[in-house]
């Protein structure tokens, strides 16, 4: 295997030559094994596969440098840090095969998974969000005041995504122990590095972070190891963030059914010369670090355990679908512990007051609770909820964010995985739009593809009625209740405010509560004091009757009880409180009480929830039913900003005629 030119220096670095073996090693093993996946692929036993052929020295540099205890985020071409982190094979084997025995049983491909035993987390195809987990990585160890650092990879495409730039931004203002490594591998799938960005290197754009950034040949096993050993001691000591650019070149496509044809030859040939692994190899050989003996018992020995290996992963069991446990495995299980109220019961509770009494105890039973949004700290947030938070907590404890709601989240998600409890606040419920990938793609699939939960609770004030027009009104919650993994909850009353959003913070699932904003000073009710909480799926009864059952949540709830008290009317207003997972019990019994069903909320009408129910309704309770299901919605329009089209706009206004008609079918 040996050349005859070299193509790279290897500078003398006094490593010791078990070392310099070791790190021979560790790219040898990758390339078998991908030499022997590509046969595979060949004969349609492996159905896809992500080369990283030619980039072996960055993950395996990358992984060597880093403590066994400190978490790393690899892309699609990393197979080196999941063999230099010893990940049994067979357990690869097993991921790749679709096996029930890997680390996703089947529900996903190739390196989209994680280990929470080897500190490695699965990448989602969407790239960009590693960096921000790790991110959120490096804030834990922070917190924790632990000299311990993150490390994620990204390719040269991806730092075109807005989490590129909200992950740096946000590592380099809060000084975050994290390395950032991006693999410049030349195209991003076809897309040469010209048609993606304009400076000259990327590393150039680390300054404008505000750290420190290099740019180096990711070829080269001890240039990278070298500046690592360099840079990771300084970074776990708190200097903050660093930006490191390896350029490389990717031999194969972008999987294998892409090609290589866009590649020029003269190009292929140039890198081929370059690989890491034949140059360095040459450079142990001349150095009498190791021989041809070395380098042939050791390629068989590896060939051998791939062999092994593949033949215990391929006699696994195949993944089988299994309703209950599919379904089973989309939440963390978690058991409510009812705890009951016992202290003083505060009348007139505002419902703003009664979210923050519940963060308050959260923050007093959980010290390493966070609260992260934007002027949540000495400003206490847009609505006051956390005025005076940093007096008792601290600025650690209760932050400031850059306008960065994707990066917050992922940062939010990396400190679950170090068992902190987080709180991100949307200033705007609208504004989660901005990090709706995390959320949908990232967060809620989480436990159901590689069994890490996500302790996220994100609050999201929302809703119309306050004037404040089609970017601060709109609500959002179906938005999300599409969305299996996620819990949503959205309570209508002080009481419930306080008792739901304690037992957000206790649940280990990502739990987005909605509390509308016309409710924040306009509703107040008897609130106790202390701990307690209130069952999240649970709906409850906000007045009782027999002629007709309203279903509704939020602030359809008041004007419900407004309109049956108005009229006198004798009626089940059953309060849903939680929207994912609903409290289908609840609904069956209120339906075969009164047999008269209208559906209310404040959303627009189409694919909204109340669809869902109606559905439910028809499809289950149909023989139940004296009349049709009725909705009352708002009008399919954006939220209009006048007083006067705001309320033509809302489902309030039409809801006294569609409850007589309903009455008098």
């Amino acid at each position: 295997m040996s050349m005859t030119t070299p193509q790279m220096i290897y500078k003398d670095t006094g490593h010791s030559d078990e070392l310099l073996r070791q790190l021979y090693l560790d790219m040898l093993k990758p390339r078998l094994i991908e030499e022997k996946m590509l046969s595979l692929l060949r004969q349609g036993k492996v159905s896809k596969w992500f080369s990283g052929i030619g980039q072996e020295a960055i993950a395996v540099a990358c992984t060597r440098i880093l403590n066994d205890d400190e978490w790393i985020f690899p892309m699609h071409r990393n197979l080196g840090v999941f063999t230099s982190r010893n990940i049994p094979m067979h357990k690869l084997f097993a991921q790749w095969q679709g096996k029930k025995g890997g680390f996703t049983k089947g529900r996903d491909r190739s390196f989209h998974f994680g280990t929470a035993e080897h500190k490695i987390w699965g990448m989602i195809s969407h790239l960009g969000p590693q960096l921000s987990l790790a991110a959120g990585i490096g804030l834990a160890h922070k917190l924790a005041g632990e000299n311990r650092l993150a490390l994620a990879f990204t390719g040269e495409g991806a730092t075109s995504e807005g989490e590129f730039h909200e992950a740096l931004n946000v590592a380099a203002v809060w000084k975050l122990p994290v390395i950032f490594v991006i693999e410049n591998n030349g195209y991003g799938l076809s897309t040469p590095v010209n048609e993606q960005y304009a400076c000259d290197n990327l590393a150039d754009r680390g300054p404008g972070y505000g750290m420190p950034s290099y740019t180096i040949d990711g070829n080269n096993i001890l240039e990278i190891y070298n500046i690592l050993m360099d840079l990771a001691p300084e970074v776990r000591n708190g200097a903050g963030p660093v930006l490191l650019e390896c350029q490389t070149f990717r031999m194969r496509g972008h999987e294998e059914a892409s090609g290589t044809k866009y590649v020029p030859d003269e190009l292929m040939e140039k890198w081929a010369a370059k690989d890491p692994i034949l140059n360095y190899e040459n450079y142990l050989l001349e150095n009498s670090i190791i021989d041809d003996a070395f380098i042939e018992s050791n390629t068989r020995l590896i060939k051998g355990e791939i062999k092994s290996e593949w033949d215990i992963a391929i006699n696994m069991e195949d993944a089988a679908f299994d309703k209950p446990t599919e379904l089973g495995d989309v939440y963390r299980n978690h058991e409510h512990e009812n705890i009951l109220p016992t202290g003083k019961v505060k009348e007139d509770t505002r419902f703003v007051d009664a979210i923050t009494d519940a963060l308050n105890e959260a923050m007093l039973k959980w010290d390493n609770c966070i609260l992260m949004g934007q002027d949540i700290a000495d400003y206490g947030g847009v609505f006051k909820i956390t005025e005076g938070f940093v007096d008792k907590y601290g600025l650690e404890r209760v932050r400031n964010t850059p306008l960065c709601e994707s990066a917050i989240l992922g940062i939010a998600l990396g400190l679950s995985a170090m068992s902190f409890k987080s709180m991100v606040e949307m200033q705007f419920s609208d504004f989660v739009t901005c990090g709706f990938n995390q959320i949908v793609n990232n967060i809620a699939k989480l436990h159901y593809r590689w069994g890490q939960n996500a302790d996220i609770v994100v609050r999201m004030p929302t809703g119309a009625g306050v004037a404040a027009g089609p970017f601060h009104s709109q609500s959002t919650e179906a938005w999300f209740c599409h969305v299996p993994g996620l819990k949503i909850v959205y309570p209508s009353n002080p009481a419930d405010a306080k008792g739901l959003l304690i037992s957000a913070f206790e649940d280990p699932n990502p739990v987005m509560y909605f509390e509308h904003k016309a409710l924040y000073r306009s509703v107040s009710g008897p609130v106790p004091e202390g701990y307690y909480n209130t069952e999240i799926g649970k709906a409850s009864l906000a007045r009782e009757g027999d002629s007709i059952s309203i279903i509704t949540y939020g602030l359809g709830v008041h004007w419900a009880r407004e309109l049956t008290e108005e009229e006198k009317l004798n009626a089940d207003i059953l309060d849903l409180r939680t929207l994912l997972p609903l409290d289908y019990d609840a609904i069956d019994l209120t339906v075969k009480k009164t047999n008269r069903v209208l559906i209310l909320h404040e959303d627009t009408g189409f694919l909204g929830l109340g669809a869902e129910i109606s559905a439910y309704i028809t499809e289950n309770l149909f023989e139940e039913l004296d009349a049709p299901v009725m909705r009352v919605c708002s009008l399919d329009t954006p939220v209009p900003f006048v007083a006067e089209l705001e309320n033509g706009f809302l489902a309030k206004s039409r809801l006294k005629a569609a409850l007589s008609k309903l009455m008098d079918y």
